[in-house]
């Protein structure tokens, strides 16, 4: 018996994870990881909050009940409110276009989609300047017609839209990728019309990726600094936004008011973090269904 099992080969060690690494060596990676959060994310934020609350909650409340920062605060809201639904509807037109049809042209959509991540906010405020400015190639037609966009509302929203329209349709694109084409040709072998297997069929197998992309588009959104700086005049009460009165108040040394603003918009960050968060994990079931599909 003994000289059977010197004949069989050894059995293969016992597998704790994807790869065979030491433990000490997955440990490390965990550390490394939780360290990072932590200096770099947490105490940041944290931080943040403990400067706003420096000197109370009343300068607290009277720092983001000033007028000038509540006209920030519309703005932000009213900017967000404009750019993500725009983004919704760009993103599902481009994201079923790719996923779902053969066309020319349909690598270089795939690229440009991504252009906003590549290109700094900065340049792109730039270019809106170069389209819509006074001095700009449309700026005397426009100024002749009496329609303002740059250093006004319509260029904030129109830079913001910018660099924000990735997020929806890179959320999009690869599910749908990957669900393929048979749910909607059998919709349409059993008499249903395109816009009823849009509405019945591509949306609903998608609604995750799309809530997830929506939330991300409203976070950046509500954050966008460089383009909206490079287009929006920096004039107080009327075309700041939420980062750009921080930037304006930290400047003028009202240091409890540039984090009690700050600390809004990591608010704003944190509620969307908890949503998606709780999303998750109440419909884990279907999410992983989702995917599997």
């Amino acid at each position: 018996m003994a000289t059977v099992d010197a004949a069989l080969p050894a059995p293969p060690a016992r597998r704790t994870g994807v790869t065979n690494e030491p433990r000490w060596v997955r440990l490390l990676a965990i550390a490394i990881a939780v360290a990072f959060l932590v200096l770099f994310l947490l105490a940041p934020l944290v931080l943040v909050f403990a400067e706003a609350l420096r000197q109370g909650l009343a300068a607290y409340m009277e720092a983001i009940t000033e007028p000038d920062t509540l006209a920030a605060i519309r703005l932000t809201l009213l900017v967000a409110a404009i750019a993500v639904p725009a983004n919704l509807v760009f993103g599902l037109a481009a994201s079923w276009a790719i996923a779902k049809f053969e066309f020319k042209g349909k690598s270089l959509l795939t690229t440009l989609i991504d252009l906003p991540f590549s290109v700094s906010p900065v340049i792109s405020g730039m270019i809106y300047v170069l389209l819509f400015g006074a001095h700009g190639y449309l700026g005397p037609w426009l100024q002749e017609h009496g329609i303002t966009i740059i250093f006004a509302v319509p260029g904030i929203v129109l830079a913001t839209i910018f660099v924000t329209f990735p997020f929806v349709a890179r959320e999009l694109i690869p599910l749908m990728q990957d669900q393929g084409k048979q749910d909607e040709e059998a919709a349409l072998s059993l008499g249903a019309r395109g816009w009823q297997t849009f509405l019945f069929i591509t949306i609903p197998n998608a609604k995750w990726a799309l809530l997830y992309g929506v939330l991300l588009c409203n976070a950046r959104a509500m954050g966008e600094f460089g383009a909206v700086s490079v287009v929006s005049g920096h004039i107080r009460g009327e075309t700041n936004t939420m980062p750009l009165h921080v930037e304006i108040l930290y400047n003028e040394y009202a240091f409890v008011a540039a984090f009690a603003v700050a600390s809004l918009l990591a608010l704003l960050a944190l509620v969307t973090l908890v949503v998606k968060t709780f999303l998750e994990w109440r419909f884990a079931a279907e999410l992983a269904g989702t995917v599997r599909h």
